[in-house]
């Protein structure tokens, strides 16, 4: 059974957790869109209960824009092409795609630096991050009973673009935020009128980049 999408400008949070679209991108997805949150954890209340690699319920075609922040990382390395194709599937031909996850080229290096357990940056509650929570998954929480949280491969700006081409995306661009070490990737599934992808980014990631 297909989880039928009628209206224009759907946004599919894929791994919301607990937050919805105002924890994504407030300054790009506002109240003109219209948000189906997904995950795979029934405890957050997502709309639709699914894995990453499985998006059946989503109608082919369906979707303007996809977000998916630090998810793909949840993954093993053989499913991220089953991903990322599900991705492709689900969206219209000129829609979107946002991605985030750590950047395993910025981690190496903090890891170089200060050590597997060293501080590589606080969250906004003041909580320390390791480049171990960062490659492996956030200790903390894993260590509470939740395994949805560990982390089974990486990427670095290279690897990303390579797992987007492979899965025909047209074009795609990236960055990586300095605070908090974090890569984030666009990607389009088809032309959007003359625009060049860096131009669509930096109006996209407003207030990050």
């Amino acid at each position: 059974m297909e989880f039928k999408i009628f209206n224009m400008k759907k946004l599919l949070h894929v791994g919301c957790n607990i937050l919805d679209k105002k924890g994504t991108l407030p300054f790009f997805f506002d109240d003109s869109w219209d948000e189906i949150r997904y995950d795979i954890d029934a405890s957050v209340n997502p709309t639709i209960i699914g894995s990453l690699t499985n998006l059946e319920m989503i109608e082919s075609g369906s979707i303007d824009a996809i977000y998916s922040a630090h998810n793909i990382e949840h993954l093993f390395e053989f499913e991220v092409e089953a991903a990322m194709s599900e991705f492709y599937r689900v969206l219209k031909s000129d829609g979107f795609l946002v991605l985030a996850c750590p950047d395993m080229e910025s981690v190496c290096k903090i890891v170089i630096e200060k050590g597997l357990y060293g501080r590589a940056y606080d969250t906004a509650d003041g909580i320390s991050i390791s480049p171990h929570d960062m490659i492996f998954g956030w200790g903390r929480v894993i260590r509470s009973g939740n395994p949805f949280f560990a982390h089974k491969c990486g990427f670095d700006a290279k690897t990303m673009h390579q797992k987007l081409s492979n899965a025909n995306f047209m074009d795609f661009a990236s960055f990586v935020t300095n605070t908090d070490f974090t890569l984030w990737a666009i990607a389009r599934k088809g032309a959007l009128d003359n625009t060049p992808i860096e131009t669509f980014a930096k109006v996209v990631f407003n207030g990050i980049m």
